[in-house]
């Protein structure tokens, strides 16, 4: 059961690195001792496939049903996953409460797995999950490190397109949007080449590399804080921005093991130099503390809802969404607020990786209504400011209550997941005179 018990502990917080570093970072450190490559392709695969076995566990009472076996739910994703999913439907682990707790429902589980795939019309849960895999893998030259020629050069044996629809296995295309940004197909082995294993390039969304790139900081006359930075891709990116240029970043992380991860990201970079690390809660900072701060990028918790695989998930009612995402947006706002009170910030960059209005469009109508933000001079961008040439904008409809919605829809960035070749994601900016 020992491997069960270590894989649990990667199955959450995707966003504190990539999980292939995370598996085999904490067997090098003697953190586990199954074996990693094996701990790896079991979270691997469970993670691929969460969505499905949360929803076999729960319409089978399992969890309840075995309440005195004091069953987890993440134990029991992993545990399900090898009872459903692997060859001969084997729990690697000798005689045990927890194996024999998912045992004792295997007729249960497999019923449910059966009207799974009868309901979606699929013979296998592969062919549910066919979809949700990234249409392209995006990777940004780290320019801390290397130019966007010396990365083409390494990639030489690719064959360059000029759209992202063009994009397939042995072919690269170089963005459009972000001039440091490359994409190639998923199948493609990026992290296997010296150029990634050197942190010359760094695997990132597209979508993802929009707030940094619409923060635009100058090097040398700029000071950043990046308020939630965990795990790093955008406080690297902005230290890419920045020409490395010492001290210019200011990046804070509540949680401790996600501020190592961040620490880790930065240093594989090599941006340390430019960026200092403040593990704390960057809510609870004084802004006057920070007069030498002109300008703040805030990615902060949100549903998660644009990241593939997560818009299958089925919460208990609509009610229990909707309470969800009010109590989100009541974090975003209030996490904006105290942003737009460091004295001398001239421009802030909100971002989520969500597709919901309440977790964007909403947020900057509450912020842009508040009289206390109105006081301090803040207003949003124009989308001359913002990517203009991304065709995807805000939903104008959710601006009704301002002047000028459709002003204010064009000051945002969405992406749709899939359809814009990433995540699902949205962008605004502020700034002030």
């Amino acid at each position: 059961m020992k491997l069960y018990y270590e894989a649990s502990r990667f199955l959450d917080d995707p966003k504190s690195g990539s999980l292939q570093n995370r598996v085999f970072g904490a067997a090098r450190d003697g953190k586990i001792q199954s074996d990693p490559k094996h701990v790896y392709a079991l979270v691997l695969s469970t993670l691929k496939y969460r969505p499905f076995l949360a929803q076999i566990i729960r319409k089978s009472r399992l969890l309840e049903l075995e309440k005195k076996s004091k069953l987890t739910q993440p134990l029991a994703l992993l545990l399900v996953h090898d009872l459903l999913l692997s060859k001969g439907g084997r729990i690697h682990s000798k005689h045990h409460p927890l194996k024999d707790a998912v045992i004792r429902n295997k007729t249960r589980l497999h019923a449910e797995l059966t009207k799974l795939k009868l309901k979606h019309g699929v013979r296998t849960l592969e062919d549910l999950v066919e979809d949700d895999d990234t249409p392209v893998r995006w990777f940004r030259a780290n320019l801390v490190r290397t130019t966007t020629n010396a990365v083409l050069a390494a990639l030489a044996h690719l064959r360059r397109v000029d759209c992202v629809a063009d994009i397939q296995k042995g072919t690269i295309y170089h963005d459009k949007y972000v001039p440091d940004l490359f994409g190639v197909h998923p199948r493609e082995a990026l992290v296997s080449l010296p150029i990634y294993q050197s942190g010359d390039v760094i695997i990132q969304d597209r979508a993802s590399c929009f707030p940094a790139f619409i923060l635009a900081p100058r090097p040398d006359k700029d000071k950043i804080i990046d308020a939630c930075a965990a795990p790093g891709n955008k406080t690297t990116h902005l230290a890419a921005i920045l020409g490395n240029s010492p001290e210019s970043i200011i990046a804070f992380e509540k949680n401790p093991e996600r501020a190592k991860t961040l620490h880790k990201m930065c240093e594989k970079a090599g941006a340390l130099g430019c960026v200092r690390i403040q593990q704390g809660d960057f809510t609870q900072t004084e802004p006057s503390k920070y007069s030498d701060v002109t300008a703040l990028l805030v990615d902060p918790s949100c549903s998660g809802s644009g990241i593939f695989g997560r818009g299958f998930e089925e919460n208990d009612t609509q009610e229990h969404t909707q309470e969800r995402l009010k109590k989100l947006a009541g974090f975003q706002v209030a996490i904006m607020k105290h942003a737009m009170r460091f004295p001398n910030a001239k421009k802030i960059v909100y971002s989520t990786c969500s597709v919901h209005a309440q977790e964007n469009e909403q947020v900057v109508v509450d912020l842009l209504l508040d009289s206390t933000v109105r006081a301090q001079g803040w207003r949003m961008c124009s989308r001359k400011d913002v990517i203009p040439a991304w065709p995807r904008r805000g939903l104008v409809e959710e601006f009704s209550a301002l002047d000028d919605p459709q002003r204010c829809a064009d000051g945002c960035i969405r992406t749709v997941p899939q359809e814009d070749g990433g995540i699902g994601f949205f962008a605004v900016a502020f700034e002030r005179d």
